[in-house]
């Protein structure tokens, strides 16, 4: 097989904007690289100088798919650097408002941009001409979703009701019922879900991941806990820069983390999974058995199945939260602005989200800095790229187009916006 470099130049059904790069010798991969070439958008800087009661709206602007997770590292941030520690049916809130942003995120994924990869299909357009009942399915989860966060947040994309001590506003008790009926349906919709997904061909290519995720000695992981990991890690998110690394490449706007201790490492639903599957409720722990799956997936191809699970985990935890809601007596807690270091650590729908920010003594914020699952994962998919794209050197050229890009989706980057062009040039040397 002679030496060649394969190019993937914009990756299609992700989130952004990148490309793939494969140096090939000797009839392996040799290199791979994740090119991310999108522009900087500049949202720490945006940060600095802002009063802190800004930083959640300002933030949830990152990204249209996930505003939740990003809106609630910012304001879980600026509490801890305030002192303020939000319980009781307002904490619940917020683990609801979670579910949503899981449920809506993980069925676009599914539905439209990951599944079309294993039934041959270039979109979810395409798709849907001979799987409707599927695709109507999927987005009526999503749209299950974004009523949780209509309803909490004050609209579907970009919520505004979250704020630093609480809500603007709660729901009455009242004004869940009927979400929870819509629930009722999504969880069962969710489950047929997981039958779904399982049911596709899996290649075999499971590897000796270093998990990275929340770990919480109660719940399965939204908004609050440890980060530990399979090999040992075990730290408060304020230690999070003390074990972790950022660096610059040049062929990457993001930067790419590492572990000091042992490089490379994946976050997001696989290692949420494989690290808290004992915190699932009965039935997705019930659900992922009858799928095929262990208490621990290694395989990144099946991760469109772990997904599926914690959207049936979701809807069923939502369904809880909202059967035990108790109206607070207040939406918020009151608070005075003080000088401090605000770090807090949550589980966007794609992995672990870092946020921390230095505040003066008259609330405004002077230094931000936030790390994205995505840029914890380029590494992590770059490797994937190199071990298991060898195997499908062999495909002709649009097949192994598509695994290439496959590899990729199998960890849903969010890059920021999504992109509707791919070409891959072959250069044989």
């Amino acid at each position: 097989m002679p030496n060649r470099t394969i190019r993937v130049e914009q990756l299609t059904r992700v989130e952004g904007e990148g490309g793939v790069r494969l140096l090939v010798r000797d009839g392996r991969i040799e290199r791979a690289e994740l090119r991310i070439f999108e522009p900087p958008r500049l949202f720490e800087a945006l940060l600095r100088g802002r009063e802190l009661t800004e930083a959640p709206d300002i933030t949830a602007r990152i990204c249209g798919i996930c505003p939740v997770a990003y809106q609630m590292s910012a304001v879980h941030a600026v509490e801890s650097a305030l002192g303020i520690e939000v319980s009781g049916p307002v904490r619940a809130l917020r683990r609801l408002l979670y579910c949503g942003e899981w449920i809506e995120s993980h069925a676009l994924h599914i539905t439209l941009l990951h599944a079309p990869d294993f039934l041959g299909y270039a979109s979810g357009i395409d798709m849907a001409r001979e799987h409707p009942d599927a695709v109507r399915r999927g987005l009526a989860l999503k749209q299950a979703g974004n009523d949780i966060l209509a309803l909490l947040g004050g609209r579907e994309i970009h919520p505004v009701s979250v704020r630093v001590g609480g809500f603007y506003r709660v729901p009455r008790k009242r004004d869940l019922a009927p979400l929870a009926e819509r629930l009722k349906w999504a969880r069962e919709a969710a489950l047929e879900t997981v039958r779904w997904t399982s049911g596709f061909e899996f290649p075999a290519c499971d590897r000796d991941y270093t998990f990275v995720a929340l770990r919480h000695p109660a719940e399965y992981p939204f908004n609050e806990g440890r980060i530990a990991s399979n090999q040992g890690l075990d730290i408060a998110p304020g230690e999070f820069e003390a074990h972790i690394d950022e660096t610059q490449v040049r062929r990457s706007t993001a930067l790419h983390a590492q572990l000091r201790a042992g490089g490379a490492y994946l976050t997001g639903p696989l290692a949420r999974y494989s690290l808290n599957f004992e915190r699932l409720s009965p039935i997705a722990q019930e659900a992922a058995r009858a799928a095929g799956l262990t208490a621990r997936c290694t395989n990144p191809f099946r991760s469109i199945v772990v997904r599926a699970v914690e959207v049936l985990y979701a809807c069923d935890e939502a369904l809880r939260i909202i059967a035990e809601y108790e109206e607070p007596e207040a939406p918020a807690c009151e608070f005075e602005p003080r000088s401090g270091m605000g770090i807090a650590a949550t589980e966007a729908p794609r992995g672990l989200l870092y946020h921390r920010y230095r505040i003066g003594a008259d609330g405004t914020i002077s230094e931000a800095r936030i790390v994205p699952p995505t840029a914890q994962n380029q590494a992590a998919i770059e490797e994937d790229l190199r071990r298991f794209g060898t195997q499908f050197l062999r495909l002709p050229q649009e097949q192994l187009r598509q695994r290439c890009e496959q590899l990729v989706r199998n960890h849903d980057p969010c890059i920021s916006c999504a992109t509707h062009f791919l070409q891959l040039e072959v250069l044989e040397r």
